[in-house]
């Protein structure tokens, strides 16, 4: 078992090594502009040879978690990281709950009554969600919510602790972020839905859902006692497998409506070509797909005891 944690966490540390290897490359070695070497080596104190530079990068950003200094606003890098983080962090995590509480339930129903009105109407939404694109999606539930019906505020964030701009607390940060959530949910709610059909059709399928069924088992009772269990696995894996796409949707979900997450700064600082936030930027959210990659593999530990034994026969 230690040597199946040991060789995640190596294959974790080489990928941290070609994701810091790409992003060195890309802004410091490619880069034609000469303005923008200068500024981004400034920002960076890195001078010298490719290696040389590389090593002082990779060592300033694992000893003091430095990701440099913006050269527009001069403000550290990783602390505006860190500042917006706990906003996408909101986002992703009310917006998984969303996706679960409609891929769940529209999964097992579809499941459990193949070809009905129910299946086709949930073919449908898996083809409008995969079909959507997150701006028109956001702007649609913003215009039917915020500007016509008024119950949701339409763009705008209200942290816990803004009492002092106008916003009382979990009241103001839940109605704020309650369509970001569905938007999020929606978009990925689609896959995860088709996933969790496709995988109940094959279990029920099995011979000990038929042996359940001939000792009087009702479906309700074989979904919650075998079937959901089984499926955790692949779910989680699916997850994991979709997260870099889920987060370049928050970039979208995040600018319709205007929140200040990880997303609004990629994109700002895309705009003003602020090099060394940009880079800090897809450092910051790759590292995080790693890291969550990591932890669904350790998981597998906890809910699998096949992995468990094989793991501890290697």
């Amino acid at each position: 078992m230690a040597r199946y944690v040991l060789a995640r966490l190596a294959s974790s540390v080489v990928l941290f090594f070609a994701i810091t290897f790409f992003v060195f490359v890309a802004f410091f070695v490619m880069p034609s502009d000469s303005r923008s070497e200068r500024h981004m080596s400034s920002a960076y104190r890195i001078h010298g040879s490719m290696s040389g530079g590389y090593a002082h990068y990779v060592w300033s950003l694992v000893r003091h978690g430095d990701l440099g200094h913006s050269y527009q606003t001069r403000e550290a890098v990783t602390a505006r990281l860190l500042h917006a983080a706990p906003v996408t962090l909101s986002l992703v995590a009310g917006g998984l709950v969303v996706l679960l509480l409609i891929a769940i339930p529209l999964g097992i129903c579809a499941a459990l009554h193949p070809r009905s009105l129910l299946d086709r109407t949930a073919t449908g939404f898996v083809l409008v969600g995969l079909c959507a694109h997150p701006v028109w999606m956001a702007l649609m539930l913003s215009y039917l919510f915020g500007h016509y019906l008024h119950v949701l505020p339409a763009v705008g964030y209200c942290g816990l602790e803004s009492l002092s701009t106008g916003c009382d607390g979990l009241a103001q940060w839940t109605t704020h972020l309650l369509l970001p959530w569905f938007t999020f949910g929606l978009l990925n709610a689609a896959l995860f839905m088709t996933m969790m059909r496709a995988l109940l059709r094959e279990e029920l399928s099995e011979e000990y859902v038929r042996t359940a069924r001939a000792k009087g088992a009702g479906s309700a009772r074989i979904v919650r006692a075998h079937l959901l269990k089984n499926v955790t696995l692949p779910l989680l894996t699916l997850i994991a497998v979709n997260a870099g796409t889920a987060l370049a949707g928050v970039v979208f979900v995040e600018s319709a409506f205007d929140l200040p997450g990880l997303g609004g700064i990629l994109r700002q600082s895309t705009l003003r070509r602020d090099l060394p936030m940009i880079a800090g930027s897809v450092v910051f959210l790759t590292v995080t797909i790693v890291v969550l990659n990591l932890l669904v593999d350790l998981a597998y530990l906890a809910l699998d005891p096949r992995i468990r034994r094989s793991a501890a026969a290697a």
